[in-house]
């Protein structure tokens, strides 16, 4: 459960979003991106990669995951703490939908695996964390997602050109909050756009 990402430039004043929230506007004419929220991981001149955080993944849980993924044996469920039932799944993006990441507060770290974001969020890909969570050890807060959104080089700079992202602040409530449709319009509000004034966005629309 290991995934490569862009290199993190070092420079974080050179316009990279990592740590930042996207938000599709009506111009996205990707089904599998509409209405998104995308929590951006890392954002480099080799790429980009993030998390949708506003899409549940439908007919499957926490624990249904980890048989899934061979954390527990199908046979033999352990029973999990509230902390662990709460997790939420996501549908993280199309690609390697088959994986799952875990978006989490930085109290829990696991040395070689997690990934440090900005403001208190990490990314963890590996099994390691979904044990930690199953005891009860894992993370203050954290989603659980399948696949995760992925650019090439320069792709996301150009679908931003097109405006078909604006982009927020990161907050707990987009992260963590557990009403996925509530996402959309509270990211919408943080950059200052009245939800139900978007379908009049034109060309011209600017970026937060």
């Amino acid at each position: 459960m290991r995934i490569g990402l862009p290199n993190r430039d070092e420079n974080r004043d050179g316009g990279y979003l990592d740590g930042r929230v996207l938000v599709a506007t009506p111009t996205i004419r990707d089904e599998r991106f509409a209405r998104a929220v995308i929590y951006m991981c890392a954002h480099s001149s080799e790429g980009a990669m993030g998390i949708v955080i506003n899409q549940p993944a439908p007919h499957i849980n926490f624990s249904d995951l980890l048989v899934q993924l061979q954390v527990i044996p199908a046979a033999n469920p352990i029973e999990f703490t509230p902390k662990a039932d709460a997790i939420r799944v996501l549908k993280g993006g199309p690609v390697q939908t088959e994986r799952g990441f875990v978006l989490h507060t930085d109290d829990f770290f696991l040395k070689d695996s997690t990934l440090p974001i900005d403001a208190g969020i990490c990314l963890t890909a590996t099994l390691d964390i979904l044990k930690a969570i199953a005891r009860g050890q894992g993370p203050k807060s954290a989603v659980l997602a399948l696949g995760y959104a992925g650019w090439s080089q320069g792709q996301l700079e150009s679908e931003m050109e097109a405006n078909g992202w604006l982009h927020c602040d990161a907050d707990a409530e987009l992260i963590f909050g557990a009403n996925a449709d509530r996402k959309y319009p509270l990211a919408l509000r943080k950059i200052g756009i009245d939800p139900s004034m978007l379908s009049s966005l034109s060309s011209d629309a600017g970026h937060a």
